[in-house]
């Protein structure tokens, strides 16, 4: 008569659970992505957390070695941002950037890599075309349009009687339109390259059905594409805001330095100005914590309104 001898216990190994709960069920996996969290908290979470100590202070740079007193001041800093007229126009203008980029992206984006995924004559070279604009340096074509938008240059040419005067880039009115569709323009073929990936996802079959039940073209991009990308566009509205939010380069090169008269000053371009050409690195932290605050309340918006769409 045998008797059942239950199976030996598996010995677990010293400190496996703490292991597991450190480096997860890949610890190879994770071991590869270390470097990157490295990356990530040394360029952006330590300058982050410690942007925030800085508006919450009374801080100022001094000589090295130097040791001087930064007291606790609160909400001080914010309040006199708050209250600068200077720093609220440049959210505005943000906001008009913003209003004009991200539709504008969102929709020229879909209906390029749409018409390039319906294999267009030479889609290959509209690939390229599209793509060009975001891998140049944003000095060299800066220069470009820069002579295009001139009081003298092409587009007022052509326009003759119908060109804004005072011209595009100096005028109140226009300079940070200019500047949005300049920004469009740059950035189309990345998000471009964004939605034909989304799009070669899509199963043809419900293109077919959506053929053989009589739909038009128009109905199957209504009704198939533009849900079928909504993952894409989520990503494509983030980034855009993202990308219009951190804007420096293009009024820093377009209008002078956010000109005229502060109509294409960006929070960016303030930070810029207010902690490097001025020492007032309190305020600049400041601004900077208020933008962060605003891009994650708008990036959050906009993935909800994707979501629910």
């Amino acid at each position: 008569m045998s008797v059942a001898t239950a199976p030996p216990a598996r010995t677990q190994r010293a400190g496996g659970p703490l292991r597991s709960r450190l480096l997860g069920r890949n610890p190879i996996g994770s071991l590869f992505a270390l470097p990157y969290m490295v990356f990530v908290a040394v360029i952006f979470a330590f300058p982050l957390g410690f942007a925030c100590y800085i508006a919450f202070h009374d801080y100022f740079f001094t000589a090295p070695g130097v040791e001087v007193e930064r007291p606790f001041v609160g909400l001080d800093n914010f309040a006199a941002v708050l209250t600068d007229p200077q720093v609220l126009e440049s959210f505005r203008n943000t906001a008009v950037f913003l209003v004009i980029n991200v539709p504008l992206t969102a929709v020229a984006a879909l209906v390029l890599a749409s018409a390039l995924n319906a294999g267009i004559r030479w889609a290959a070279a509209f690939r390229v075309a599209f793509y060009v604009p975001y891998l140049t340096a944003s000095v060299s074509l800066v220069g470009v349009w820069m002579l295009l938008f001139s009081s003298g240059g092409l587009v007022n040419s052509v326009l003759g009687p119908l060109a804004p005067d005072p011209s595009w880039l100096v005028n109140s009115a226009l300079a940070m339109p200019s500047i949005a569709l300049y920004v469009t323009w740059k950035q189309l073929g990345f998000y471009i390259l964004l939605y034909l990936a989304a799009l070669q996802n899509i199963p043809s079959e419900l293109h077919e059905s959506a053929a053989t039940d009589g739909a038009t073209t128009l109905q199957r991009f209504r009704h198939v594409t533009i849900p079928g990308v909504r993952s894409a566009t989520t990503l494509v509205l983030i980034l855009a805001i993202i990308t219009g939010a951190n804007l420096f380069t293009e009024p820093y090169l377009l209008t002078n330095g956010g000109g005229p008269d502060g109509a294409s000053t960006t929070p960016v371009l303030l930070i810029y100005q207010q902690g490097i050409q001025q020492q007032n690195p309190d305020t600049a932290s400041a601004i900077g914590m208020l933008l962060v605050i605003a891009v994650g309340l708008l990036s959050l918006t906009a993935n909800r309104l994707t979501r629910e769409t």
